[in-house]
């Protein structure tokens, strides 16, 4: 089902990603960072199709759909460096700052900063061209709302 999607991830300068398979990939890394802790609990999955919803305005059907699909892209995917490469390439910086905020509130998910979960943030933020204030800006935000 995501074998074009994967092969297209994996060369060595991946074409920028149709809409669709750009929202596969983007939910994936949603997906990667809240499996990163090795606890991917139920509520991270709920915040998950939330995100989704408000994203790309989905219904409650179709939030899970996606999830599901990103849950089955993600454990296919190539590496994180090759992933989110393919990503940069295909959402502006605008977009990645809130792909950068909404991963953030997956991290934050569970009321406590995971080491391996902000490590892989991290790398995941500079790898999408997203500089540190910005992203420390954007986990500011989520921790307010979750204040």
């Amino acid at each position: 089902m995501f074998a074009d999607l994967l092969k297209r991830l994996t060369q060595p300068d991946p074409p920028p990603l149709p809409e669709t398979d750009a929202r596969r990939a983007l939910a994936a890394l949603l997906v990667r960072v809240a499996r990163s802790d090795g606890d991917y609990a139920a509520a991270e999955a709920e915040l998950i199709d939330r995100i989704l919803a408000a994203r790309y305005t989905l219904s409650p059907f179709e939030a899970p759909k996606l999830r599901a699909e990103a849950e089955q892209l993600e454990s296919e995917a190539p590496d994180t460096v090759r992933f989110t490469r393919a990503i940069k390439d295909a959402v502006d910086y605008e977009e990645r700052e809130g792909v950068i905020e909404a991963l953030w509130s997956v991290v934050l998910a569970d009321g406590h900063r995971d080491e391996e979960e902000t490590g892989l943030l991290r790398l995941i933020a500079n790898l999408l061209g997203v500089n540190d204030r910005d992203s420390a800006l954007a986990r500011q935000r989520v921790e307010s709302r979750q204040a």
